[in-house]
């Protein structure tokens, strides 16, 4: 095991040896909240843009579904007639210039798994930039839109937004509740106060304070051909290799797990890069990987490589909250 994989389930485990980090914790909180501070006192070289700006980010270190629930925003705000663009920092990204923006025929190394993911499975407009304001700034000179999405972004104080939404893991929850690198929080928790929504992904139910939302698996892709099949191509026991490097790989593998299939896990470091070799596994059998690390395959997938396609699926009472929301942030139809 990676050591930042040992360190990530040590913060969820709540180790008592990470008590030796408190030192470090405190610097690391004392820096993010006097950030925080100059940020609410209007201090820094804060962009605002002419257009609401709605963030969705995390305050964890690790995979919370934040693409997914991004996604459904995207198709949730067409639907309503609105003209959406998604600014993100494009990690992994190394693009010619910056901002940049990503169109489906990029590479990942170029645009970043994740960005590249959004624009090949929505089509909507995405500049990618570590300054986000000024992506922003590059999107709006590009495109007529009506609002725009941070993809992550939270603690990104040059840019003021409209409304925060914050993911958080059902399962793992906060982890010890500490700070970087004691802990899995980017923030203090008190940070969560602030927000204007908690979304918890995994919870059967919204729970106190927050709102519900699940990944549910809807169909299996070829990453060669693009060919879709039912879930039901693979019958229940299917022996298969399960690929997954995201920020919570045990999550890909319970689901695959759930769909009645018997995978052997794989599991990589978030943000992965990969060859032909590194996934050269025996036995031959189907391999499957999430659809954030297909988007690195594609060139030198074999025939029987799949990725697993999810939706995101918040609870009705966030759908109806959110429709509030973009009501109120938004100005009234001329």
């Amino acid at each position: 095991m990676a050591f930042s994989d040992r360190l990530l389930a040590a913060w969820y485990a709540g180790h008592p040896a990470l008590v030796l980090l408190r030192p470090l914790e405190f610097l690391y909180r004392q820096v993010v909240q006097r950030r925080r501070a100059r940020f609410l006192a209007g201090e820094g070289g804060i962009y605002r843009a002419p257009l609401p700006v709605l963030v969705v980010g995390n305050i964890t270190v690790g995979g919370t579904g934040k693409t997914p629930m991004i996604l459904w925003m995207i198709e949730h705000c067409r639907r309503r007639g609105l003209r959406v663009g998604v600014v993100s920092r494009g990690y992994g990204a190394a693009p010619p210039q910056f901002p940049w923006r990503v169109t489906a025929e990029q590479t990942a190394m170029i645009a970043g798994d994740e960005p590249l993911l959004i624009v090949q499975r929505s089509g909507v407009p995405l500049m990618i930039d570590p300054d986000r304001g000024r992506a922003v700034q590059a999107l709006l000179a590009a495109e007529p839109l009506d609002l725009v999405l941070s993809d992550d972004g939270l603690q990104h104080y040059r840019l003021a937004r409209d409304l925060e939404l914050v993911l958080v893991d059902a399962a793992r929850g906060l982890g010890n509740r500490r700070c970087l690198p004691a802990g899995p929080l980017r923030e203090p928790v008190e940070r969560l106060n602030g927000v204007d929504a908690l979304l918890f992904n995994g919870a059967e139910s919204d729970p106190p304070g927050g709102y519900g939302f699940s990944l549910r698996p809807s169909a299996l892709v070829n990453l060669r051909s693009g060919e879709r099949r039912p879930l039901a191509h693979f019958p229940p026991q299917q022996a298969l290799h399960a690929v997954a490097g995201i920020g919570n790989p045990q999550r890909f593998f319970k689901t695959l797990e759930a769909l009645h299939w018997r995978p052997i896990a794989h599991p990589f470091a978030d943000h992965a890069q990969y060859s032909a070799e590194c996934l050269d596994f025996s036995p031959t059998l189907p391999l499957v990987m999430t659809e954030k690390d297909a988007v690195k395959c594609r060139a030198f997938a074999a025939a029987d490589w799949w990725y697993l396609a999810v939706d995101a699926q918040p609870s009705a009472a966030f759908t109806a909250w959110f429709d509030d929301q973009l009501s109120r942030v938004l100005p009234p139809a001329q």
